[in-house]
């Protein structure tokens, strides 16, 4: 016969652990998706979340970075063929169309495939890459192809996640599935900082040694593909492509007189300015982007 005392005690126990259980995070499925060609890696949501509409801008709208746009587009058409094709670091200037150039070269390839022979993108946060052994081994026995992409990638001091990258990309014993790329944009050649690299060169026993392992993160991209800094003809280029695009009907002189007013109040010139200063325009003149 269980005492009043004993009874309470149980409902207490049931409290905490439905309580737990509503704090626990969702079992991640082990299986990856048949269907949809956007998603966002969240483990603490049960796994891979589906967009259904991935953010971007068509490929033909991006200028001034047409050498990366060529390269990156026909790298991603040779993996989604099936073909060898190189993990990809897209590193240098703010603003200068690194994810944008990522999503929209997903887009366009995916443009004449049906089924399960369309790429899937994946985007995993900064903040989850020591989980992205997890994500492997649940993509690694599907029919489909997977661009993982991670935007503004990079690690700071005392940092370790970054070996579960390197081994992920290349080196660990499971390897990258064949059917996974990762792609990354970072604003940082090597993805560390410098006065950590430069610490530790300053501290080490043997300097070269100390910085070689954070250094060797960078060359498990087979593919790098520099952004700088774009100049004025390119920056007007910019803007006369988006204006073209979504028919903003302004005169030329005018637009670009503006547009160079909008880049010196920012201090900059790039793409992400100009399509700032697109969107100004398109509200003033009321028509939707």
């Amino acid at each position: 016969m269980k005492t009043a005392s004993g009874s309470a005690w149980e409902r207490v126990q049931t409290r905490i652990a439905d309580a737990l259980e509503r704090l626990a995070p969702p079992a991640v499925r082990h299986a990856a998706p048949d269907t949809g060609d956007a998603f966002v890696w969240e483990p603490a949501h049960g796994g891979l979340v589906m967009v259904p509409q991935a953010a971007g801008v068509p490929l033909p709208l991006l200028k001034g970075i047409d050498a990366a746009r060529d390269t990156l587009l026909e790298n991603t058409r040779r993996f989604a063929d099936g073909l060898p094709a190189n993990n990809a670091l897209l590193w240098g200037a703010r603003g200068m169309g690194k994810s944008s150039l990522v999503k929209a070269a997903h887009r366009a390839v995916n443009e004449n495939r049906k089924g399960a022979a369309r790429l899937v993108l994946v985007e995993i946060h900064r903040e989850e890459i020591a989980s992205l052994p997890v994500l492997l081994r649940l993509l690694r026995d599907s029919k489909r192809r997977f661009l993982l992409y991670c935007d503004d990638l990079s690690f700071d001091r005392d940092d370790t996640s970054y070996k579960s990258l390197k081994a992920a990309l290349e080196g660990g014993i499971e390897g990258r599935p064949a059917n996974v790329l990762f792609y990354a944009t970072s604003n940082r050649r090597h993805l560390m900082p410098r006065e950590m690299m430069d610490n530790e060169r300053a501290t080490a026993i043997n300097p070269g040694e100390a910085v070689e392992e954070k250094v060797s993160l960078s060359d498990r991209f087979g593919l790098w593909l520099g952004f700088h800094n774009c100049g004025q003809d390119d920056y007007l280029a910019m803007v006369d492509s988006y204006a073209a695009h979504f028919g903003l009907k302004m005169a030329r002189e005018t637009l670009h007189a503006r547009a160079l007013e909008w880049s010196a109040t920012r201090g900059s010139r790039s793409g992400r300015v100009a399509w700032q200063f697109i969107q100004d325009v398109a509200g003033e003149l009321g028509k939707a982007l």
